[in-house]
């Protein structure tokens, strides 16, 4: 089995002879969200250091808002309740294409409108509304080979 490896140069870096990444518009980082249904969500940990967690989501374009159900004991609902600020990463159709939606999460939780003295059950779904207020990827547009 061969390996390839990437050209360096002098001082240890990697040369590139390809195209450089082109920075994708609102629209096409709009419609990359909404074709894909999982993203990385990033949120912050008490230390400072980002906490990484896959998640199924829902984009709506027009609210600029993604939707992720989880439930209200995990890690990234806790994180997000003491700290809004959070990123999801999507995956284009290459490995060299992305967007990024950055925020502010608010955590839904229907426990929140329950009746005095009721129990919530302790599986309970709450929603993270991230309202997006920056987007960014790019696209690598290499021309197809004959």
């Amino acid at each position: 089995m061969s390996q390839q490896t990437a050209p360096q140069t002098t001082a240890g870096t990697t040369r590139n002879d390809g195209p450089a990444p082109r920075v994708l518009t609102d629209q096409e980082l709009s419609r990359l969200l909404d074709r894909q249904q999982f993203g990385v969500l990033a949120s912050v940990r008490s230390t400072g250091h980002p906490h990484l967690s896959t998640v199924l989501y829902d984009w709506n374009a027009e609210e600029r808002v993604l939707r992720v159900s989880s439930t209200a004991d995990r890690l990234k609902v806790r994180q997000l309740r003491r700290d809004p600020h959070a990123s999801l990463h999507v995956s284009g159709p290459d490995v060299w294409s992305f967007a990024v939606a950055e925020g502010e999460a608010e955590i839904v939780d229907p426990a929140d409108d329950a009746a005095p003295g009721e129990k919530p059950l302790p599986d309970r779904r709450v929603t993270i509304v991230l309202r997006v207020s920056r987007l960014y990827g790019t696209a690598l547009d290499i021309p197809a080979q004959d």
